[in-house]
């Protein structure tokens, strides 16, 4: 099994993570070519070398309209979006007085002269103005992009999880966030750039370190803010996560939404034969190496993590029994069934069964609880050997249809979706079976 292990030792940011995954490419060069030919508006990614403690890595600088981007207002590092409680839309003057304390400043590359331990004001010369974007304006222009659709389809995922978090932070719902458009742009050069190399080296398992989160305060336009910052708590919440010595924020909401997409599992390093590995490198100096690694190997197929729910009932009708496993579907649950079974005093019954993500145990346990007539739930810890799995568009007779690759342990198969099967049939007189043949046919 091609297992990528990540090491978040000194957190991770977006541009980081672009570096050390681009190391684990035969050509990184020519894959950030291809990346600065997508069109991306004003975006430019460069890839320099760089060195840690003796440690070579690679730092991907991320431009937009020539400059780098820094902290939107101090808030959060990485220029990662964020809402300044204007529910509506407008332009302001922005003239980058960021008081804000730095203590790391890993994200852009950012060669200052002077040295970001301090309080300090980024006296720019250069004021402009910053159109606001909505949620949906960032997914146009991933719509807009010539990337695959499991590149665009997982960007979009990653991009909704910090607008997300945002949401919660500001108080306000995710339609009516409004990001910064210079810091947006910067964002999503960094959401598709992972997206994208996660799509290149196509690992049939993603496994994460604890994430060093760093200690202490980062002072901002808003105030004092705890690290991590609010947006960044949210996103990590489920996640294995740790502070230390290091003071500042050392993981930023970008790099904890990529993590929390893309990581099949958190813990220590996995049993595998390496093969290859790749440092991407911040620009502060600390005592320890500033660089996430990120490392690829064959391991022997480790299970995935879940927790099955279950409970005996008896006294539900069948359209109630379908209602809950429709529920918990809805929700988001890995899998929900039922069976049949005998119960005490020889009674017919039901066993109804959820597979959902350890960390939400406890919501899809009070889910079964609501929407069943049970009065306990039964959980148990279950290991899970999963296919990765793709969005696709598949040619047809009677036009696209949409459908779904699945990849890993030597084994790949695409599957049409049965709903666009479905409508071709009624539509043309056909029955499912001869719809999907043909279907086959055409790939």
């Amino acid at each position: 099994m091609k297992t990528l292990y990540i090491e978040c030792n000194m957190g991770a940011a977006g541009d980081m993570l672009m570096g050390a995954l681009s190391e684990l490419l035969d050509d990184p060069r020519g894959f950030f070519d291809r990346m600065n030919d997508l069109g991306l508006p004003g975006i430019r990614y460069e890839r320099r070398e760089a060195e840690k403690c003796g440690v070579r890595g690679a730092h991907i600088a991320v431009t937009v309209n020539g400059l780098e981007e820094v902290s939107q207002d101090g808030d959060f590092l990485e220029g990662a979006p964020h809402d300044h409680g204007h529910p509506h839309e407008h332009d302001h003057h922005h003239d980058h007085g960021h008081d804000h304390e730095h203590a790391h400043d890993h994200d852009h590359g950012h060669e200052h002269p002077h040295d970001h331990d301090h309080d300090h004001d980024h006296g720019h010369d250069h004021p402009h103005h910053h159109a606001h974007t909505t949620l949906a304006d960032v997914e146009g222009i991933l719509d807009g992009l010539p990337l695959p659709e499991g590149v665009k389809e997982d960007a979009k995922a990653v991009y909704a999880l910090i607008a997300g978090a945002e949401s919660k932070v500001h108080g306000h719902p995710i339609d009516q966030i409004h990001f910064h458009e210079v810091g947006t742009l910067d964002a999503i050069a960094d959401v598709v750039g992972v997206c994208a190399l996660m799509a290149e080296i196509d690992p049939d398992r993603v496994v994460v370190s604890p994430i060093h989160v760093g200690s202490g305060q980062v002072r901002c336009a808003h105030g004092v803010l705890p690290v991590p910052a609010p947006a960044t708590a949210l996103l990590l919440q489920g996640m294995p996560v740790y502070g230390g010595a290091v003071r500042g924020e050392l993981c930023t909401p970008t790099g904890a939404a990529l993590l929390r997409y893309f990581a099949d599992e958190f813990g220590p390093m996995p049993a595998m034969t390496l093969e290859k590995v790749g440092s991407g490198m911040g620009t502060k100096d600390f005592e320890w190496a500033n660089c996430v690694r990120a490392m690829l190997g064959t391991a022997g197929g480790a299970p995935g993590k879940a927790v099955e729910l279950s409970c005996n009932v008896d006294d539900m009708t069948g359209e109630e029994t379908g209602f809950a496993l429709a529920q918990l579907r809805k929700a988001g649950a890995l899998d929900a069934w039922a069976q049949p079974i005998q119960m005490k005093k020889d009674r017919s019954g039901v066993l109804l069964s959820c597979l959902c993500p350890p960390e939400r145990e406890v919501e899809f346990a009070g889910l079964m609880l609501r929407y069943t007539t049970t009065i306990g739930v039964r959980s148990q810890a279950v290991g899970r050997y999963t296919l990765k799995r793709e969005a696709v568009t598949l040619s047809t007779p009677w036009g696209p249809v949409k459908g779904k690759r699945s990849t890993g342990f030597g084994v790949e198969r695409v599957k049409a979706e049965y709903d666009d099967l479905a409508a071709i049939a009624e539509r043309e007189g056909l029955s499912v079976r001869e719809v999907r043949d043909e279907v086959r046919t055409a790939e």
